[in-house]
Parts: structure tokens; C-alpha cells; sequence
């Protein structure tokens, strides 16, 4: 070393302190290069790679592909997966689905087109990265990776994946599938995620890589991967896959009828199919099969395996096939996904509410301490590995449905029921989950009651499965479990949610029958709830039925007087009204509200009800000067009683506004209504009967008032939200199609007009009745619409006759 300051020889600098730091500074160096090469080739264990010579001598029947027959129902995703096989763009595929649905068979379905057209095709399957490992090098080798190059990896001297998809980029016409890899995390390198792209699944290759896998998150397989979620199979092609496995089996239709009841599951339909063909077996067709698992599933689809400790059998056997995917989820730290999975099974088969799943309904299920933070990643964990599934549409059981983002899951059924079965099988006494979940579902009504509005579409999602409080056969807790359901049922009628309202008014009425007698207090009121809940969907004559026994049923067992017996009175009394029976309907009020106001006082809630109802069947019956002077008086009662947006107040002005209307009053009706419909609106929502209702007779207004063209615009709408909300045949639904007809038709629209009042016509005959007061208006308004659309031609005809005719007098 020399001293440029001094041009001396520092005198430390000797050869024998020289030589020895420079030996330090070559080890260090190549230390670190080592050790970078050894980072490029991945952290984790080294991968003992055989000979060079042996793996270029490698049987490539180790990668053959599986035999499959043909796949049916998968006809789009196996386009789209031709589609990437001729040009993959800089993307790879993933199939991705639970366990049972087919992901190998439709991967090997595709690598049998691909070796017809002339394609390498490559089979790896995922065990371990050892064998990954030598399986890709195999493949590399078949499309001539030079041994050189593969040497050097082998020393040390390059990265192994980047080798072998150095020599994928250079050739073409090349499939590679990786079947099973539920692991990704496995695959490597070790502690870096697949999406980095710096391991085995890469996207840089000049063929095409297709994973099979349950995990289909794309965070997971990153922005390179086209993810291919397979879903059940349609009915059709799911009974064709039964006919395949046992043509002798039964029909066309009785092969789908079982494929619907398996869920198009194709590991289920393959393992019915198979069982049905064997010669031995105890049910030979479908039919029979069919109804054999209603009693035997756990044996026949719910079987154990001797060998299911294998995860190769258990991923064939529909019974242990998801619990592949839970221990992989317990070996990644999620050990609260099989509990959480088997709790959901004990729900009915509809979409759960998640805010029904809770720490503490987990905690009381499993004896340990459960987190937020771990019961929401045990809901992820069961989604990423498609055990759990988003609902596709909200459904449409009533308004509160509709614009519900409620967050939900559902269950596949058989996951559901097979789940169930294996609770069953592993818990002695299954009174402490019935218990949790009891006492959870009943806490749940508490809080929506609590919530008001805001709980409606949470309400609607808890419906179908409050019933499971009812098949708990406690004794002690039977009465307030029916209670907990009328709860509900309350919420759902204040939602407008008829349909989810009714199916608890009949399981509640159904168990009372049975248990407390057809005459029993508790079992009477049920049965009004019930009919109610009929009207309001739409079924007049079955509700009318129903009080009409219980009014007569009522006024035997407590007296004509009690305040039971009236509210049977004036409900029977609506439901004339609401169906034309005005004068009857009349008859019924008028009594009833003598009675209330003797026995309740004449402000009592139910007073006002049975007041605000006569006003209605008055105005119904023409008596519309007496109709406005008795809702005036029931409007202002309400505000004072109840409060001025109390839902029943603004029901007063709704009805205030249509017996002005009639009154010939449009200016005050138009007013009130106008300002009802924005309420109704604003407290109940957009989609409310309620607001609905008001938007209907706003429109009405404006047509008496001459503003065609905005009541014909109101009444479109009002009929679209109730054919998606009610149906097509609803009452309410045929009201507004009449109604814009009359709108149309004075506005000009003279034919699309005729035509509405004819399918309304037609339906009404056939719902309600050729005398009944709704079709007859509807056959007097199609032969004033008939007239009018003949009575311009009829009189340019008229016109002309008469000219002719005093042409040839004069003549």
C-alpha cells in the first residue's frame, strides 16, 4: 500500500498483515456468493434433485394425464381454458372450487383435447415441493432443457425454477397442470407468496399452466391468474351424469330429480352413479335413492373410510372430502373453521346472516376463548377454500330483501348436511350447541326489535332459520321460544316481508295445534296472525277463511266482548273490505267500533284502527263525504296519540288524501299525498307496501287532475317495484297494471292500454272471480278503452253514411 500524501510506506503495512486480510476479504466475497445463489434458489430445505442422467431417462408416463369420460356441464369453462391454451397472453389458469366438484376431471379433460391437438401435456401432482421439483425439471427435459443448464442448477450455480422456466419461455405448444396444489403457501419459495411469481407457478411461459386448486382467492394466485370458479352443475347435465353411470337406473327425469336433491355435486352424483351400477347394492334406481337418503344419508353418502387418513381416498370419498380442505385450514393456525363450519350446518339451507355467528356463541360451543379477529379469519379461511359461498341475488321474500347488504354466506346443501352429520358423530350430547345457538337466535330478535328499520333486512335473512327453535324439544323453554318467533314475525309484517312473516305464523300455529289443542288461546291467536299474513300476500280467500273461523272459534272459547274476539272481528272486516265486500265489511266495523270504544276507550290504538278502517269501507261504498269527516277526526287522534310519522299516522293521511280524492278535493288530496309519499319514503323506505301504495294513489290524483303523462311515468314504476317486490299476480300488482292502463288510455295510449286491461282481465277472472267488484271495474274500463279506440273511426264511417244518404235524398 502506498502513502500518495507522503509516497512512504505506512510502517504497519507489512506482508504478513497484507497477505491475511486480503485471504479474508476473497472468503467473505465468496461467502456472499454462495449465499445469494442460495437465496435465488429459495429459502427452505435444498431439494435433493436426482442424477442428471436419470431424470433425462424419466418415464414421462409419471406425467401422463388421468383417463376421464366425458365431462358434462362444463362446456364454458373448458372454451375459455381452450381459448388460453392457444394464446396465454402472459397468464396462467387456476381451478378453483370446494372439494367434490370436479376441478381434475375438467383439468384432465383438457389436457385430453390438448394431446389430441398435437400439445405436450404435463401432469404434476402436488405432494410435496421435492416432487414438484422433479416433476417440472421431467417436463423441462421433455421440452429440451439442455443438461448443462440443469447441471448448473444442480451445483448450485442458477435458481432451479428459473432454469426449467427458462426453457418453457423457448418452446411452444406445451401444457403443464398441477392438480391439488391447496397449498400454496407450500409451494414455494418458502416465505414468499405465489403471486410473486419467483417459484413454480410463474406466468412467463409460452404454453399453458393450469392449477387445480381449493383455494381461490386472488390474492393468492395474483393479478396473472385467471381464475376459474366451478360452480354445481344444472340440473340437466348433472341427471345426464347419473345416466351415464347407470343407464338401467331410472329416467331422464327421475336421473335429474336425484341430481337436484345431491345439489349437482359431481363427486356425489359419481358416487351415487357408482353405487347404483354395482350389482349388489340395496337400491337400484333413482327413485329409490333418492328416497333412501332422506333416512339413510349418513350411510349412504355420510359413510366413513378405512383409509380416509389418506388425503389422496379422502378427496374421493364425499363424507371426508371437506375435511381435507378443514385440516389444511388447522394446519395453517385456523382451528376454529371446523367448529364454525359444523355450527353453520345446524342452520336451516338458506343464507346466513354473519352477525348471527358470534365470539361468544363460539366460545360457548368450543370451551375456549374465541376472538373477532379469529372468527373472522375462520370465515375467510372456509370462503378462500369455497366451503362457504356468497348468495347470488338477495332473493326477493318481501321489500326488506330486496336492498338488504346484510353481509351472508351460504352453504352448499350437502356440505350442510354431511357437516351436520359429522357433528353428530363426534359430539356424545349435542344439547350444548342447540343450546348456544337457541339462545344466540333468540338474543338476535332482541337486538333487530331494538334496531327498528334498520334491522329489517337482517330480519328477513333470520327468518328461515328461527324455526329451529321450535325442533329443540325443551318443555321449559317451548312458550318462549314460540314467543321469540311472533317477535320476529312482527318485524317482518312492520317490513312488509308477508311471505318470510308467514312461514313463521305457520310453524308457530302448526306446533300449538299440536301441543296446546286447536282451541287453545295461544293456538287462536295464532291462527289470526297467520291470516293476516295471507292477506297481505296476496291470498284473500284463504285469509278470509281462516277468520271466519277464528272470529266464530274466538267469540266460543272467550266471549264475544274480549278484546281478542274484536280484533278477530275487524280483521275479518278489513279483509272484506280490501277484497269489495264494502257493505259487509261496513256492518262488521260499525260494531266493532262501538265494542272497542266501550271496552278499550275511545283512544285506544285499536279504537283508531277499527274508526280508520269503517272510514275506508265507507269511502269503498260511495260514502265519501262521511269517509273524509272520519279520517280527518282518525288523523288527528293519531298525531295526538301517537306521534305525526308513527307508521299508522301517515297511514290516516294516505287514506284521508284517496276519500278527498273521490270527494273531488285533488288539490288537498295532492298535497297530502304528495307529502305521504315522501315520508313513507323517508321512514319506511322506497320499497315499502306503504310507500308503494302512496306513490299508487298520487298517481291516481294526477290523472283525475290531467297530468297523463307523470301518472302514466309513476304508475310504470310502481308496477315494476311490485312485480320484483310482490310478483305478477299479487293483488296490489294487478291494481297498478289497471291503473296505468287508465292512465295510458287518457293519455292517448289507447293500445297499449287495451292490452294491459286484458291480461289484468284475465287475471283477475281467474284469481278472483268473474263477479268479483276488482274485475268487473277492469271489464267496464277495457269496454270504455274498446269504445273510445273504435269511436273515430266509427264515426268518420257514421260521418260519411249520413252525407251519402242526403246526397241521394236530394238527388
Amino acid at each position: 500500500m502506498t502513502n500518495y500524501a507522503s509516497a512512504t510506506v505506512p510502517g504497519w503495512a507489512q506482508a504478513w498483515v497484507i497477505w491475511p486480510v486480503f485471504a479474508v476479504l476473497v472468503a467473505v466475497s465468496i461467502g456472499l456468493l454462495l449465499w445469494g445463489r442460495h437465496l435465488d434458489a429459495g429459502a427452505g430445505p435444498p431439494i435433493l434433485l436426482a442424477p442428471v442422467s436419470r431424470l433425462a431417462r424419466g418415464q414421462q408416463a409419471s406425467l401422463r394425464p388421468p383417463h376421464v369420460q366425458r365431462v358434462r356441464g362444463r362446456e364454458t369453462e373448458l372454451d375459455v381454458l381452450t381459448g388460453m391454451l392457444r394464446r396465454p397472453q402472459g397468464r396462467f389458469a387456476v381451478l378453483c372450487a370446494v372439494g367434490g366438484m370436479g376441478k381434475t376431471t375438467v383439468a384432465a379433460q383438457l389436457a385430453t383435447q390438448a394431446e389430441a391437438a398435437g400439445w405436450r401435456v404435463f401432469w404434476v401432482r402436488w405432494r410435496d415441493g421435492a416432487e414438484l421439483a422433479q416433476q417440472m425439471v421431467q417436463a423441462a427435459l421433455a421440452c429440451g432443457l439442455p443438461e448443462a443448464e440443469l447441471e448448473a442448477a444442480r451445483a448450485g450455480q442458477a435458481s432451479l425454477p428459473d432454469v426449467v422456466w427458462r426453457q418453457l419461455s423457448r418452446v411452444r405448444r406445451w401444457l403443464v397442470v398441477v392438480d391439488n396444489a391447496d397449498e400454496p403457501h407450500e409451494i414455494g419459495p418458502a416465505g414468499e407468496p405465489v403471486a410473486d411469481y419467483r417459484g413454480w407457478i410463474r406466468p412467463h411461459g409460452r404454453g399453458l399452466l393450469v392449477v387445480t386448486s381449493r383455494n381461490g382467492s386472488e390474492q393468492t394466485w395474483g393479478p396473472c391468474a385467471q381464475l376459474l370458479p366451478l360452480e354445481p352443475l344444472p340440473v340437466r347435465p348433472a341427471g345426464q351424469v347419473l345416466l351415464d353411470a347407470a343407464p338401467a337406473a331410472g329416467t331422464a327425469e327421475q336421473a335429474r330429480e336425484l341430481a337436484a336433491r345431491l345439489g349437482g355435486l359431481p363427486l356425489a352424483l359419481h358416487a351415487a352413479g357408482t353405487y347404483l351400477a354395482g350389482p349388489t347394492s340395496r337400491y337400484r334406481t333413482f327413485a329409490v335413492y333418492r328416497q333412501a337418503l332422506e333416512q339413510e344419508l349418513r350411510f349412504l353418502l355420510g359413510a366413513t373410510h378405512p383409509n380416509a387418513s389418506h388425503p389422496q381416498v379422502a378427496r374421493t370419498v364425499v363424507r371426508h372430502t371437506w375435511e381435507v380442505s378443514l385440516d389444511q385450514l388447522a394446519g395453517e393456525g385456523n382451528a376454529l373453521a371446523r367448529p364454525l363450519l359444523r355450527l353453520l350446518a345446524l342452520l336451516a339451507q338458506a343464507p346466513i346472516p354473519l352477525s348471527l355467528m358470534t365470539p361468544d356463541l363460539l366460545s360457548d360451543v368450543t370451551g375456549h376463548d374465541v376472538t373477532a379477529v379469529a372468527l373472522e379469519a375462520a370465515f375467510a379461511g372456509l370462503h378462500r377454500y369455497g366451503l362457504l359461498g356468497l348468495p347470488h341475488s338477495p332473493g326477493s321474500t318481501g321489500p326488506a330483501s330486496s336492498s338488504s347488504d346484510a353481509a351472508q354466506v351460504v352453504l352448499h346443501p350437502l356440505i350442510r348436511e354431511i357437516n351436520a352429520v359429522a357433528l353428530t358423530a363426534e359430539t356424545a350430547d349435542l344439547a350444548v350447541w342447540h343450546g348456544a345457538l337457541a339462545a344466540r337466535l333468540t338474543t338476535a330478535v332482541d337486538e333487530l326489535n331494538q334496531r327498528g328499520r334498520a334491522g329489517w333486512p337482517a330480519a328477513v335473512l333470520l327468518a328461515p332459520h328461527l324455526p329451529l327453535l321450535l325442533d329443540y324439544a325443551d318443555p321449559r323453554t317451548a312458550t318462549h321460544h314460540r314467543t321469540t318467533l311472533n317477535a320476529l314475525a312482527q318485524v317482518l309484517e312492520k317490513a312488509g316481508a308477508f311471505g318470510a312473516a308467514r312461514l313463521l305464523h305457520q310453524r308457530v300455529l302448526d306446533v300449538e295445534t299440536r301441543t296446546l289443542g286447536p282451541m287453545h288461546p295461544d293456538t287462536l291467536t295464532s291462527r289470526n296472525h297467520l291470516a293476516n299474513a295471507l292477506f297481505g300476500m296476496g291470498e284473500p280467500a284463504e285469509a278470509i277463511r281462516l277468520l271466519r273461523q277464528n272470529l266464530e272459534d274466538r267469540a266460543h272459547v272467550l266471549g264475544p266482548m274480549h278484546p281478542d274476539t274484536l280484533t278477530s272481528r275487524n280483521d275479518l272486516a278489513c279483509a272484506l273490505d280490501g277484497t269489495g265486500e264494502h257493505a259487509e265489511a261496513v256492518d262488521l266495523l260499525r260494531q266493532t267500533l262501538t265494542d272497542r270504544t266501550r271496552v278499550l276507550g275511545p283512544e285506544h290504538p285499536h279504537t283508531l284502527a277499527s274508526r280508520d278502517s269503517l272510514g275506508l269501507a265507507l269511502d269503498g261504498m260511495g260514502e265519501h263525504a262521511q269517509a273524509v269527516r272520519m279520517h280527518r277526526r282518525t288523523f288527528d287522534d293519531r298525531i295526538r296519540v301517537l306521534g305525526p310519522e308513527h307508521h299508522l299516522t301517515l297511514l290516516s293521511r294516505h287514506n284521508l288524501a284517496n276519500a278527498l280524492t273521490r270527494a273531488g278535493e285533488q288539490t288537498e288530496a295532492i298535497q297530502l299525498l304528495q307529502q305521504t309519499t315522501n315520508d313513507h319514503a323517508r321512514i319506511l323506505g322506497d320499497e315499502h307496501p306503504h310507500t308503494l301504495a302512496s306513490r299508487d294513489s298520487l298517481g291516481l290524483v294526477l290523472d283525475t287532475m290531467g297530468e297523463h303523462a307523470q301518472a302514466v311515468r309513476m304508475h310504470r314504476r310502481t308496477l315494476d317495484d311490485r312485480i320484483r317486490l310482490l310478483g305478477p299476480e299479487h293483488p296490489d300488482t294487478l291494481a297498478s297494471r289497471h291503473n296505468l292502463a287508465l292512465a295510458l288510455a287518457s293519455a292517448g295510449e289507447q293500445a297499449e292500454a287495451i292490452d294491459l286491461l286484458r291480461r289484468t282481465l284475465d287475471d283477475r277472472v281467474r284469481i278472483l272471480g268473474d263477479e268479483h267488484p276488482h274485475t268487473l271495474s277492469t271489464l267496464n274500463a277495457l269496454e270504455a278503452a274498446l269504445t273510445m279506440s273504435a269511436q273515430r273511426p266509427q264515426s268518420r264511417w257514421w260521418y260519411w253514411l249520413r252525407r251519402r244518404n242526403a246526397a241521394v235524398g236530394g238527388g
